[in-house]
């Protein structure tokens, strides 16, 4: 059985933020099933309940949704896939506190994420 989680993803260790950065966060909401994986079937069921929000500093908040894609997982803030931030290995990779994911974002820049939190819905 799945729980619907809240996900809070700061921007980890790059060489523009050595420290990395609180102010360059996302929250998600998706399901997690017992092994901590996103579960495919239950964001299924209602996927309109698998949201995103992007926090970065100096650019309004986007908000938006965590889709399937092809290649895996993708962060969509709007209709089609001009816009899609994809997560390196989200599908096998669990999600928990303390971890890193990685977000390509549109432009191809690949950037770590560690995940600080993760509470239930």
């Amino acid at each position: 059985m799945s729980n619907w989680n809240i996900v809070k993803l700061e921007l980890a260790r790059t060489d523009e933020y050595p420290s990395g950065s609180a102010n360059h966060s996302y929250l998600i909401r998706v399901p997690l099933d017992e092994n901590e994986i996103i579960d495919e079937t239950a964001r299924a069921i209602d996927p309109g309940r698998a949201t995103i929000r992007r926090f970065w500093p100096n650019e309004p908040e986007q908000s938006g949704y965590v889709l399937k894609a092809n290649n895996g997982w993708a962060f969509s803030y709007a209709v089609g896939e001009e816009d899609d931030e994809n997560l390196f290995h989200l599908e096998s990779h669990p999600i928990k506190q303390g971890e890193y994911l990685t977000v390509t974002e549109p432009n191809g820049d690949r950037l770590p994420y560690r995940i600080v939190a993760v509470s239930p819905d």
